[in-house]
């Protein structure tokens, strides 16, 4: 693809250890190849289960100028379709979500059941089938409750990951869950720069007292005990509580050994002991539901954290689980999609409260969103040099890595 070629370019100044160049940063010709060529050849995380979680419901994944509708069908089976009807191309699902009987386009009223097929054409010829235009179905993957989707035609194996997160995901029956609240933020800044800056806590010492005071900073790029870091202050004595926790989880049947993007897969998942006496990742540590979820039948102080490249994170907690995903708006506009599920049998006013529950990643998402500005901003400026990577951001260097080699990948196969 002959318009693309600057960024075959700029992917060849990639460094080892460094920050990208900067118009892959800022660039109006990387947003568009991100939205156009690399993101539509991988795996992106969507929603939950829980956000469709009864027949007819709905729920319109966007990213760049596409979009995709989720949905459940009568038989259970949750589903994507293109968000572009087979007659004239208009759009069918105008809300971000909802609930339907049927799939209907507002403009010439052409219907379609849950499951993509067309059921109802006015006025077309004789000869016209409507087993022939039913939805563009893309791929969809439900991996333990967490939807993935792929725009590809021939979508990359998807087996390895979704062995490992539903093997330990399982415990929280997402499908026992709901949604009780989604906060939809645009951030000024490129999407890339985004998950950069989820991906390390380089930052977060000075950036998030709130955050930290409940999740400590161990764990997210330094600390493990496989980490083997000699130079963290106090890290034997973190080594040593994480053992005694993970004695404790053994005990209760939800300890696994930390996976972190094995054999070039593009998933980590970790178990971490939670900060300062806290149970759950709420604004004060305290339970923000009292509705337990999955095996737990008393508060327990840890959190299970999943990340997946390129698109989404995940923590989940005894009492909810709370999953963001960002999709790429323009350069420096990125939709951060952060979501609270409790126990489906939980009350508002009785076991939770919205703003509780949501108080505290609401709070950091805001600290965040101020960040990748700054970062963006800085980018964006002549005086910008690719910068090195500190040791404890080298989750940050396995996001860019997937970044150039799905990147390089992709023009490939344009080119074949």
């Amino acid at each position: 693809m002959a318009r693309f070629k600057s960024i075959q370019a700029l992917l060849q100044q990639d460094r080892r250890g460094h920050t990208l160049p900067r118009e892959l940063y800022v660039g109006e010709d990387a947003f568009q190849f991100d939205t156009q060529v690399m993101l539509k050849s991988v795996w992106l995380y969507a929603c939950t289960a829980a956000h469709v979680k009864n027949p007819g419901d709905f729920f319109v994944f966007e990213i760049g100028h596409n979009a995709i509708i989720i949905v459940r069908g009568r038989d259970n089976e949750i589903r994507a379709f293109w968000n572009s009807c087979r007659h004239r191309g208009a759009k069918i699902c105008v809300e971000q979500r909802g609930r339907v009987p049927r799939l209907m386009c507002p403009y010439h009223q052409w219907t379609y059941g849950l499951d993509g097929k067309l059921l109802a054409a006015r006025s077309m010829a004789e000869d016209f089938d409507k087993q022939d235009h039913g939805l563009n179905p893309v791929a969809l993957e439900n991996v333990g409750g967490l939807i993935f989707i792929c725009m590809d035609d021939n979508p990359p194996s998807i087996e390895q990951v979704k062995a490992d997160i539903e093997d330990q995901i399982a415990i929280y029956d997402i499908e026992r869950l709901k949604v009780v609240v989604q906060d939809n933020y645009i951030e000024d800044a490129n999407w890339k720069l985004v998950m950069e800056n989820n991906r390390e806590c380089y930052h977060c010492d000075a950036g998030h007292p709130e955050l930290i005071s409940v999740l400590g900073t161990y764990g997210f790029g330094k600390g493990l005990p496989e980490d083997g870091e000699a130079d963290v202050v106090d890290d034997a004595a973190f080594d040593a509580m994480v053992e005694a926790k993970r004695a404790q989880w053994k005990d209760l049947g939800v300890f696994h050994e930390l996976i972190e993007f094995p054999d070039g897969w593009w998933h980590r998942m970790a178990r971490l002991p939670l900060a300062n006496g806290a149970v759950t990742q709420s604004i004060d540590g305290k339970l923000a539901c009292k509705k337990l979820i999955g095996p737990f039948t008393e508060p327990e102080s840890s959190s299970l954290s999943v990340w997946t490249q390129p698109n989404s994170w995940h923590h989940f907690c005894c009492d909810h689980v709370v999953t963001f995903s960002l999709t790429p708006v323009a350069a420096d506009k990125t939709l951060l999609r952060t979501s609270w599920l409790v126990h489906e049998d939980a009350v508002e006013g009785v076991d939770y409260d919205p703003d509780h529950i949501a108080a505290l990643w609401r709070t950091t998402n805001t600290q965040d969103g101020h960040f990748s500005m700054l970062n963006h901003q800085g980018i964006s400026s002549d005086g910008y040099q690719q910068g090195p990577y500190a040791v404890e951001e080298k989750l940050v260097e396995d996001f860019k890595d997937f970044y150039v080699s799905r990147s390089k990948a992709a023009l490939e196969q344009v080119k074949a």
